[in-house]
């Protein structure tokens, strides 16, 4: 990231990897929770990566009234909005994107997620002002990435925050579904993965969609 030019993206939106809480023996929970990674309050190979070490960049990179989404979960949601606002961020508000898909929890059913939409510098209206703040899009079904989100959710937030032609950067893609989101919608795509599988499968995703 430290190669993209200063205030040269149109929009930011991203999943990053964060702490989970350590699940110990899920019981009859499918899914990423039988995995032992997970069990021991891991998703991915790079969930050590702090906040401090990459919303500077974002920040940095990001145009002057540029928008960016910012996806948490519960556990990591006060300090990731303290990491943003100190990195120079005005936090509009957290949006909750209802997947309908609970995942077993000992108190609540987990059936939701947040994301943080954040602007640098001036405010800007989004293009559709009639957005409810609760966006229900169903979970994707048959994931190839154990956080897949789905591109229906990406494609709201683009088109509320950027114009065609414009560029998107997702630092963290995964599975690529922001850059499939920015093929349908005629955007710009910068995507970055660590993970060389997960790198692959973007790639392959955005590429059959380009054609």
């Amino acid at each position: 990231m430290k190669g993209i030019p200063d205030e040269s993206v149109d929009l930011i939106i991203t999943d990053p990897p964060y702490k989970t809480t350590s699940r110990g023996s899920s019981g009859g929970t499918g899914g990423i929770l039988k995995e032992e990674i997970n069990k021991r309050g891991k998703v991915f190979k790079y969930n050590d990566i702090e906040f401090n070490e990459w919303l500077p960049e974002l920040y940095r990179v990001l145009k002057y009234t540029g928008h960016a989404y910012i996806m948490s979960n519960n556990k990591n949601l006060k300090n990731m909005l303290i990491e943003i606002e100190n990195v120079g961020f005005n936090i509009y508000k957290t949006l909750i994107w209802a997947k309908n898909s609970p995942i077993t929890n000992m108190y609540y059913m987990d059936s939701h997620e947040y994301i943080i939409f954040c602007r640098k510098g001036k405010a800007k209206r989004i293009n559709n002002c009639g957005t409810k703040s609760v966006l229900n899009v169903d979970n994707p079904r048959n994931k190839v990435h154990p956080t897949e989100k789905p591109v229906e959710l990406m494609e709201i937030l683009v088109n509320n925050s950027s114009q065609e032609g414009e560029l998107v950067l997702d630092p963290f893609m995964g599975s690529g579904s922001t850059g499939v989101a920015c093929v349908n919608t005629n955007r710009k795509f910068i995507g970055m993965e660590l993970d060389e599988e997960y790198f692959k499968i973007a790639e392959q995703r955005i590429m059959e969609e380009e054609q």
